[in-house]
């Protein structure tokens, strides 16, 4: 087993290509208004130039380890690409003033959907380009700097696009850093010449034999056999995975929502809070995960769901008028609770399927339909304009904190055992 130094290289072009793909998805909600009154569009249509990502992605998702498996990392970044490039120049078409506003939708409408299916590749694909190239010392940390920079992508979307002049000039800035971005792919290779651990010297399993697994359709001979507890471990991550990726949606929704009479501005610090506070606990914390924290996943996760579910329940009482000291101190602790781990459910959700791609795809699969059907959710439980105060949020926090509980009081069932870096050791 052996490692070399080109895996940085690739680790750099997944970085880049992931920020750039995350971009796209939040990109109108701060230029809601600019874009409605340019392409003379309703702000209904405006919002689901955002949602259609995040319902093609749900299962995009799970298209990519099949083609993984049939074609390798190198060819599934390049449709990845190629989508990304595609997505920015239709999406610019129909900036074209002469077009009616029915057609420059139907542009819009088809550049974000080609983006929803770029977004998915290199998420999906980070556990297992880490698997592929990294050795038990930095798998985890290349886990989380990819799972990372899809939030990030997102944040500099939602900063950039309002300061970039009109909607129409801010489409043809998504598609030049789009285009800028192509050569990143160059960067990235399938595998190496000689593997880093034994884990990554094995055939690459498909989707569909993790999903027998998980029913115990498979034989326990067979290398994609979960045992009974494997699988209930796996189903309880998925679940929370969701915890912590709610944090990537509820980010993205303080920009469109004032809760409690909160302005603009401030709703949008909080989002900037909760997002950048975990970002910096990631970075600090991915390297003790690889050399430190190397056989305590599951208890990390033990130690933190509790934490992030019992903030997201106080926001019930946290969000109210003239609490924004209160409101960041809990943001600050669900940020770095749920961010950090992210790329800790992903790696766990590999050492208990032994399957890479695939168990990536079903985390994200399923952590993302779960993050509309609430955003759909809470904003149908958004109070009315006669509300004290107007338009508040109160009961879309109590569903929120409630789910969150309940879906976090399954961890007392985790136990969570490290096979694969256990076969890796041994090996």
């Amino acid at each position: 087993y052996r490692q070399y130094k080109r895996r940085f290289a690739g680790l750099f072009g997944f970085i880049i290509l992931a920020i750039v793909t995350g971009m796209p998805w939040p990109w109108f909600g701060p230029i809601s208004n600019n874009a409605s009154d340019d392409f003379d569009i309703s702000l209904d249509q405006v919002n689901w130039l955002g949602n259609i990502v995040s319902c093609v992605a749900v299962p995009v998702s799970l298209l990519v380890p099949l083609l993984c498996t049939r074609f390798g990392i190198r060819r599934c970044a390049e449709a990845g690409v190629v989508t990304l490039l595609v997505s920015g120049w239709v999406r610019y078409a129909g900036t074209i003033t002469s077009l009616s506003s029915e057609n420059a939708y139907v542009l819009l409408i088809f550049g974000q959907f080609f983006s929803a299916i770029s977004q998915p590749v290199f998420q999906v694909l980070g556990p297992k380009y880490s698997e592929m190239w990294f050795d038990l010392k930095g798998r985890t940390t290349a886990t989380m700097v990819i799972a990372v920079a899809n939030p990030i992508g997102g944040a500099i979307g939602q900063l950039l696009s309002p300061l970039v002049g009109t909607a129409r000039q801010s489409v043809l800035i998504l598609a030049i850093i789009s285009t800028a971005v192509t050569p990143a792919l160059f960067l990235i290779e399938s595998e190496p010449p000689s593997p880093p651990t034994y884990a990554g010297s094995k055939a690459p399993q498909s989707l569909y034999s993790l999903l027998l697994a998980m029913v115990g359709k498979v034989s326990p001979e067979d290398p994609a056999y979960m045992a009974p507890r494997e699988r209930l471990d796996f189903t309880i991550v998925t679940l929370v995975f969701w915890l912590f990726l709610s944090t990537k949606y509820r980010y993205s929704t303080w920009h469109s929502q004032e809760p409690e009479g909160y302005s603009d501005a401030t709703s949008g610090l909080f989002g900037a809070t909760l997002l950048f506070s975990g970002i910096l606990a990631s970075v600090i914390t991915a390297p003790l995960f690889d050399r430190v924290l190397t056989h305590h996943l599951g208890i990390t996760i033990k130690i933190f769901v509790p934490i992030v579910a019992g903030a997201w329940l106080s926001m019930i009482w946290a969000v109210k008028p003239n609490n924004t000291g209160g409101i960041f101190a809990v943001m600050i602790i669900i940020g770095i609770g749920s961010i950090t781990m992210l790329p800790v459910g992903l790696e766990l959700g590999v050492e208990l399927t032994r399957n890479a791609d695939g168990s990536s795809a079903i985390l994200w699969c399923v952590g993302n339909a779960f993050g509309i059907i609430f955003i759909l959710a809470e904003g149908a439980l958004r109070a009315s304009s006669t509300a004290s105060p107007p338009y508040n949020m109160h009961a879309a926090f109590v569903l929120h904190g409630v789910v969150v509980m309940v879906v976090g009081a399954s961890v007392i069932f985790l136990r969570a055992k490290q096979v694969r870096r256990e076969m890796d050791e041994r090996m």
